[in-house]
């Protein structure tokens, strides 16, 4: 039996609170690690980066990514060698942060293909990507894209906390074939 994989939660700018599919993820999941920024509300790229990379490279064994808005553009400006450590990615409502100034320092965004295998989730009404950007980003980085109808930005807005297609996307990067062990 594979080892099961740590669970690396990589939100978005301002976090991601109570009720959101991140943070129920976090409190029920057997195995997570959450990246917590120093600055939520003024990010700045290389801060997060270093963030995440160091969150990354603390863990042992295999791992995937949760990662929700701005937490997928911190993803996938990754170093080589340390995106090398991720088994899978779900990257969830992907920013765009040349449409949204304080999100700027991480413009341009990478395009070209992760060194993993990765799933990107995006909305028809997302009010801060649109869809047809989300899958430009897919494309690029060789993502498998989910298209969701009238989902918002995927968040506890728009009606995701537990968000079980969600889990299953992440079940399915994680090798896992069936419900996630532990109290989910």
């Amino acid at each position: 039996m594979a080892e099961i994989p740590t669970v690396v939660i990589v939100p978005g700018w301002r976090d991601s609170g109570p009720g959101h599919w991140q943070t129920r993820w976090t409190e029920q999941l057997p195995r997570v690690q959450r990246v917590v920024q120093d600055n939520w509300v003024s990010p700045l790229k290389r801060a997060w980066v270093e963030r995440l990379s160091e969150t990354i490279l603390a863990i042992e064994g295999p791992l995937v990514l949760a990662a929700h808005s701005l937490g997928c553009i911190t993803t996938v400006h990754l170093p080589h060698e340390v995106a090398l450590r991720i088994q899978g990615a779900l990257l969830v409502a992907p920013a765009d942060p040349e449409r949204r100034g304080v999100l700027a320092d991480f413009a341009p965004v990478p395009y070209q293909a992760l060194p993993y295998p990765s799933i990107v989730v995006a909305s028809s009404n997302d009010p801060f990507c649109p869809a047809r950007l989300a899958g430009a980003y897919a494309r690029a980085w060789g993502s498998e894209f989910v298209r969701l109808q009238e989902a918002g930005h995927i968040n506890v807005d728009s009606g995701h906390g537990d968000w079980p297609l969600g889990l299953a996307l992440l079940q399915s990067l994680a090798g896992l074939a069936s419900a996630w062990p532990g109290d989910c």
